[in-house]
């Protein structure tokens, strides 16, 4: 046997051992996108700065201030209440949600009674998950005690797609009676 030949074999196999070794730690995760012109996003960035987006949009929510929630939706953002209620639909521009849907739901409870609990939010890239409790005073004159989750997208720092979901039933009982 040609010693040149087991020398050139085994220093192959070395180079294919330390080319398909497994990193001792795990690569930052990163998020290619058909926007990016050359590098990738960090995703663990994408994360936090879509969890800070929804997390100040909750902060203004509370505050009642819808022409500051404006700022906060994209210009094509869709939010779909998910159901078979009156207002369940798929609701096009922040004007159509700020100026139809959110009015149309909170006149349906008794003025000052609303209360939201926010649970907590959970992130992973531009998807947000949000929980919160709303609580208020139907007009029916019945107790709105409402468990809700909202699934947000966020893209370039701004609201883009919005999905929620609670108990349609009793929303159906209390606030549509």
């Amino acid at each position: 046997m040609d010693p040149t030949h087991t020398a050139d074999t085994h220093s192959q196999e070395q180079e294919m051992t330390a080319a398909t070794a497994l990193p001792t730690t795990a690569p930052e995760a990163t998020l290619a996108t058909p926007t990016a012109s050359t590098a990738p996003i960090n995703l663990t960035d994408l994360t936090e700065a879509s969890r800070a987006v929804i997390l100040s949009y909750m902060d203004t929510l509370t505050t009642g201030d819808f022409d500051a929630l404006r700022e906060f939706f994209a210009p094509d953002v869709t939010w779909t209440l998910a159901g078979d209620l009156p207002l369940s639909r798929t609701w096009v521009g922040p004007g159509a949600i700020l100026d139809e849907f959110v009015p149309a739901m909170v006149e349906r409870f008794v003025p000052g009674t609303m209360e939201l609990e926010f649970e907590g939010v959970v992130a992973d890239g531009e998807r947000v998950l949000a929980e919160w409790n709303t609580r208020a005073i139907a007009k029916s004159g019945l107790p709105y005690d409402q468990h809700c989750l909202a699934i947000f997208t966020v893209r370039d720092g701004r609201i883009a797609a919005v999905r929620e979901y609670f108990d349609t039933l009793h929303a159906k009982n209390v606030v549509f009676a």
